[in-house]
């Protein structure tokens, strides 16, 4: 049986990366991409607590359920910004969208 801290090791080290990938990438399709493996990180916490808890029947298998159903939303919608931004400045480039500026 593996044991707990490999499959938190795990989940730090792509938290770790995905946190990396938000911070030091321009494009804001590997912004999106990073977000995505630290809620992935966030998922395997869930079902490794709740697979070594006697507590819980359930609730981790749910709430990674619902972390899916965010992470899928965060998705759609942040393409579909993405996608539109591209269309009105023809760039993807995160510290060129400054349109919010006056």
């Amino acid at each position: 049986m593996v044991p707990l801290s490999w499959y938190l090791m795990f989940a730090a080290a792509l938290f770790s990366i995905g946190l990396f990938g938000v911070l030091v990438r321009r494009n804001a399709v590997a912004i999106l991409l990073g977000v995505e493996l630290m809620l992935n990180a966030v998922n395997i916490n869930l079902v490794a607590f709740w697979r070594y808890s006697d507590v819980f029947a359930m609730a981790g298998q749910v709430f990674a359920v619902i972390v899916f159903a965010v992470a899928a939303a965060e998705v759609s919608v942040g393409l579909a910004l993405v996608i539109s931004v591209y269309r009105r400045r023809n760039t993807v480039v995160a510290d060129e969208l400054d349109m919010l500026k006056w």
